[in-house]
């Protein structure tokens, strides 16, 4: 039986953009296909949440390989996604921080249903535990109202 949602609906909304694409990769090191948030719309660092969307169309790289004729987002790049928001979080908080978050780890992933060009995929974060070398945060993606994966993800800060 899927989760409930880690935040309530109505805060999947881009009416309210906190950080642009380029905010986020000021703080995160991915670059060139690997900049997966597009926005971020909702953060507290202090309760530990954080919402993002990115925009799935059909002219992305992965689309001619996955799986042609019928393009379906990797669930690597989902979780890829989640990561990038968790460590945003982290690394917003404390912008002295000069290294980056590495995957630690990924438990109880389940993915629920595919996620298909055109459509908005919003990320959901919540923070777990944080500690001095890592981050624990329960994550999930949503399209059009409905959980498509959840996963919990462990990031490890590396100097």
């Amino acid at each position: 039986m899927p989760s409930n949602l880690l935040f309530p609906e109505d805060l999947l909304t881009d009416e309210r953009i906190v950080h642009d694409h380029e905010a986020v990769y000021s703080r995160l090191p991915q670059q060139h296909e690997f900049r997966l948030i597009d926005a971020i719309t909702h953060l507290d660092h202090d309760a530990g949440q954080a919402i993002a969307y990115r925009d799935i169309a059909p002219d992305q790289w992965w689309c001619r390989g996955h799986i042609p004729g019928k393009p379906i987002y990797p669930g690597v790049l989902m979780l890829e996604s989640a990561a990038q928001l968790a460590a945003f979080m982290e690394r917003y908080h404390d912008p002295s921080f000069k290294g980056f978050v590495g995957y630690g780890g990924v438990d109880d992933c389940k993915f629920r249903r595919t996620v298909e060009p055109t459509c908005r995929f919003w990320i959901l974060a919540n923070r777990l535990e944080a500690r001095a070398r890592r981050i624990i945060c329960r994550c999930q993606g949503v399209v059009d109202g409905t959980l498509v994966f959840e996963a919990t993800v462990t990031g490890l800060l590396i100097a």
